[in-house]
């Protein structure tokens, strides 16, 4: 009974509001808006760009970048929140990765942890702290190392909490969830194969026509040779993850990643293990016409949704609806959505059952083809998604994550750069 209605409630997001479309457009003073939106390049992990710099090196990286392109005093960044999965000392790291990187004391920082929406949910955080009016300027990060670490539990919860069916299904992993949503919603192996194909189609095509280029800021770092311990500095100028000539025919023969759960699953149809970050700075619409900061874009809002566990990777079909039924929004009112494609099979019954229109949705692939840093992905999916709107010059931008243990995060920006 929950699955179906969840499937009814997801089902309501289809037709027309030219009305409510114009009410979020509106700018005023007050509206919090987007100034600077960068990210490094994604590497693989254990064995890419980033795999001997640990997250804290990836970060002061990253915030050196946003400090030399933002044109702004860092002493005007009143708070930083790090959106991070893996590493329970992201707070420190952080904290002492802003002063290195030249925001002064008075400037704070702090971690938040929503599994693959904490990228997301740092923005949410910095964004509603300035609508209230707490600050006037944040910076929101979303950033993993995943070469150094993983979100796996350490030990089975307490009985307490076993006893308890939904509870328990928390500690499934991953891609036991997704052959749930492969075997309860018939998502078939082919579907999720051509799916792959297309997303790693999409980010070859995105890369060999430089789409990419004016959101992926150049890092500097150094590599060991993993024979000979060498260490050779290398600047990484693009994403990794994306594996040109795939075809659909290779993907139909990589063997199921996660028996004895099921047989839909891949390494090829599953998002990559994967290290970078994203930033992306937000302050009060009057301060930054004052600054003469470039607006990028508006946000909007972003909400939260919660759903079996077992199934936890449709969550994006249940925010999705939660979120622009509070704005009277529908999904053909959006231009571009970047939905995270953690795995195949939640995308495919996302697509489906929301009856997103597949060229507005990852036109630049997804996590499939470009890789999913956990804490990285919900602010990477931002500045990727305006990215790609700028480029249209398209206006409204939709982002959804699935989270682990069985929720929805949703996000809506308005392009300014039209």
């Amino acid at each position: 009974m929950a699955v179906e209605r969840l499937k009814a409630f997801a089902q309501q997001v289809t037709g027309s509001s030219s009305s409510a479309l114009d009410v979020i457009t509106q700018k005023n003073p007050d509206d919090v808006v987007i100034t600077l939106a960068i990210r490094t390049p994604l590497t693989k992990g254990k064995k890419g760009g980033f795999k001997d710099t640990h997250l804290d090196g990836i970060i002061v990286k990253l915030l050196k970048e946003v400090v030399k392109r933002s044109n702004l005093d860092p002493a005007l960044v009143e708070d930083i929140a790090l959106g991070n999965v893996s590493d329970a000392k992201a707070a420190y790291y952080v904290r002492a990765a802003s002063l290195a990187a030249g925001f002064p004391n008075t400037t704070g920082a702090a971690s938040v942890n929503r599994f693959c929406s904490s990228g997301l949910k740092a923005t949410q955080d910095i964004a509603n702290a300035i609508a209230l009016g707490s600050i006037d300027c944040g910076l929101a990060i979303g950033a993993e190392s995943m070469s150094d670490g993983g979100d796996r539990l350490t030990r089975p919860f307490v009985d307490e909490i076993t006893a308890n069916q939904e509870a328990k299904d928390c500690m499934q992993p991953m891609g036991q969830t997704s052959e749930n949503v492969g075997k309860d919603f018939n998502i078939t192996r082919e579907m999720q194969d051509r799916y792959a194909y297309e997303s790693y189609r999409r980010a070859e095509v995105a890369q060999k026509e430089g789409w990419f280029d004016d959101e992926i800021v150049p890092i500097t770092t150094v590599v060991k040779d993993p024979k000979t311990g060498e260490e050779t500095t290398v600047t990484l100028t693009k994403d990794e993850g994306p594996r040109w000539g795939t075809t659909y025919e290779a993907l139909q023969k990589i063997k199921p990643a996660f028996l004895p759960f099921g047989d839909r699953s891949h390494g090829g149809n599953s998002s990559q293990v994967t290290d970078g970050a994203a930033a992306v700075l937000l302050m009060r619409r009057s301060m930054a016409e004052s600054l003469g900061q470039p607006i990028l874009a508006k946000f909007v809002g972003a909400t939260v949704a919660g759903l079996p566990p077992r199934i936890m990777g449709i969550g994006p079909s249940i925010a999705i609806p939660k979120l622009l039924h509070k704005f009277g929004l529908t999904i053909d009112d959006m231009d571009v959505i970047e939905l995270n494609e953690a795995f195949a099979s939640m995308a495919v019954y996302c697509l489906n059952t929301l009856k997103i229109d597949h060229s507005k949705m990852n036109i630049r692939g997804g996590a499939i083809a470009l890789g999913h840093p956990l804490g990285c992905t919900g602010t990477r999916q931002i500045v990727t998604g305006l990215s790609e709107a700028r480029r249209q010059k398209k206006k409204i931008l939709l982002t959804s994550m699935c989270i682990g243990t069985g929720q929805g995060m949703a996000g809506l920006f308005v392009n300014e750069q039209v």
